[in-house]
């Protein structure tokens, strides 16, 4: 179905009026004006990015482009993603479902497996007539291995796909690992490259994506374009120049690198031992290339950014920018992500629409990744499922000030096949709560009024009894049947 325009009909005739006209009162009536194009969409997800960015406040990583998007839009402070690994979460941003309606809680499972006639956001717009294109990682697939193939992606969702391929893949026989035969994908790996960013897979996907931004400028059709950059999940790869930004004398490493460890569960930590027991040296070497890696992708959303610019596009795109899942840098001696504290649920989130009252603002307002799919299809006036998770961001974009929700929800699995088990997290603007298998493996409570960083458990301190018991009556209300055998 294409998109509905007004007719010439309708226009014609209120225009001839207000002039005083009549049908026949000029050789030539007047012509109505044009109806204004409905809203492009250039959606762009990072891979593995934390809120390590210049516009969150990082006192080192560069990323001037994304700050970019900041200065026009309103940047979400309180973002949370719903499973902190990649397929899960790709699959519930994309769908606006939570992994408990998709099923998707591994890196494998495809979530039309379980809810086949789901309408996935891209595919939203596709059935109203948009041109819906694809460049890069948007639905899961294995970094590096899949590098260049569409791994789980979803036909339905779109009319054209683009899977670039790069040196950093060519280059894989070069890459330092602290774990060879963990697989680079899963362990902490980097590579100083060299050649330039075109070379790159993400310079591949930015200059496609520039190519279909030049293609829809000249089109009458508006667009959803989707980029999904690669960088900086592991492998952190990046070209020197990006390398030498962040000297390693530079970069400091996390003090939380024990907060806390011996008060928590043991299924909260993921690394054991802490920092996977290698050098401080190793440590500052892999945050080096990580903040490279991050520099590196901003660059490519620099030349997306300049493409809508110059094709005079910009005054009529919606702009989201967001990562799948937060990451860790050694807080708590953790690395990468499924966790549920604060660095690994938190993701950024930036919606810059045209016009919007809020734009350039900040909130501190609760936001999930499931209500970007409502809030998308709001603001170009679409009509957005029912059964959606979430809710639209839109009130926020208008008054960054106004109340939120009450209440952002994360989840994660541990265990085997035989032994699996939940952890879940509620996060309320002052509080984060969790428990591990409803309870039963342990709790965790942090007051983030006076302890942000997630130091001090206060799950079992008897002066925080009657909070703990409000917070487990609002996780219960997030997932139903924790608690219970």
């Amino acid at each position: 179905m294409r998109v509905r325009r007004a007719s010439v009909t309708s226009l014609v005739f209120p225009v001839l009026a207000l002039l005083g006209l009549g049908a026949g009162a000029a050789e030539e009536p007047a012509k109505p004006k044009a109806p204004s194009r409905p809203l492009n969409v250039l959606f762009i997800a990072s891979d593995d990015l934390n809120v390590s960015l210049g516009c969150y406040g990082h006192p080192l990583v560069k990323s001037p482009n994304i700050d970019r998007i900041a200065r026009r839009g309103v940047r979400f402070e309180r973002a949370y993603c719903q499973f902190p690994l990649c397929n899960p979460s790709r699959s519930s941003f994309l769908t606006g479902l939570r992994p408990d309606t998709t099923g998707v809680v591994d890196n494998a499972f495809q979530f039309r497996s379980k809810i086949p006639a789901v309408v996935t956001l891209p595919q939203l717009f596709r059935n109203h007539g948009y041109a819906v294109a694809r460049v890069g990682k948007l639905f899961h697939y294995g970094v590096p291995n899949q590098i260049g193939t569409s791994g789980l992606d979803d036909p339905a969702s779109w009319d054209k796909v683009v899977n670039p391929r790069g040196r950093d893949k060519d280059d894989e026989d070069k890459i330092f690992s602290i774990n060879p035969a963990g697989g680079l994908g899963g362990t902490l790996s980097w590579l100083e490259d060299d050649g330039t960013d075109a070379e790159q897979t993400d310079g591949k996907g930015a200059a496609a994506a520039v190519g279909l931004l030049e293609t829809y400028a000249g089109g009458d059709r508006p667009f959803f374009l989707a980029v999904g950059f690669y960088r900086p999940h592991t492998p952190y790869v990046a070209t020197k120049p990006y390398f030498s930004l962040y000297p390693l004398e530079s970069i400091r490493l996390s003090p939380l690198a024990n907060a806390g460890r011996d008060r928590v569960p043991p299924p909260a930590l993921t690394v054991n031992p802490p920092n996977y027991g290698i050098s401080d040296d190793l440590q500052r070497r892999a945050i080096q290339a990580y903040d490279a890696s991050i520099s590196l992708m901003d660059a490519q959303v620099g030349k997306l950014l300049d493409a809508l610019d110059r094709l005079r596009l910009a005054d009529r795109t919606v702009i989201v920018f967001l990562s799948d899942h937060g990451y860790h840098l050694g807080e708590h001696g953790l690395w990468q992500k499924m966790s549920l504290f604060e660095e690994s649920a938190r993701v950024p989130l930036l919606i810059a629409a045209p016009g919007m009252p809020g734009n350039g603002k900040a909130t501190a307002r609760l936001a999930e990744l499931v209500d970007v799919y409502p809030t998308v299809a709001d603001l170009c006036g679409l009509p957005a499922p029912a059964n959606l998770a979430g809710q639209s961001l839109r009130p926020l974009l208008n008054d960054p000030n106004q109340p939120g929700k009450t209440a952002a929800y994360t989840q994660v699995t541990r265990g085997g096949p035989n032994n699996r088990f939940r952890g879940e997290t509620v996060r309320t603007e002052r509080f984060r709560y969790i428990e591990w298998d409803g309870g039963r493996k342990g709790a965790q409570l942090y007051d983030h009024e006076t302890d942000p960083d997630e130091r001090t458990n206060l799950a079992d301190d008897p002066r925080h009894a009657e909070t703990v018991g409000t917070l487990q009556r609002l996780l219960r209300a997030g997932f139903p049947g924790t608690g219970t055998n």
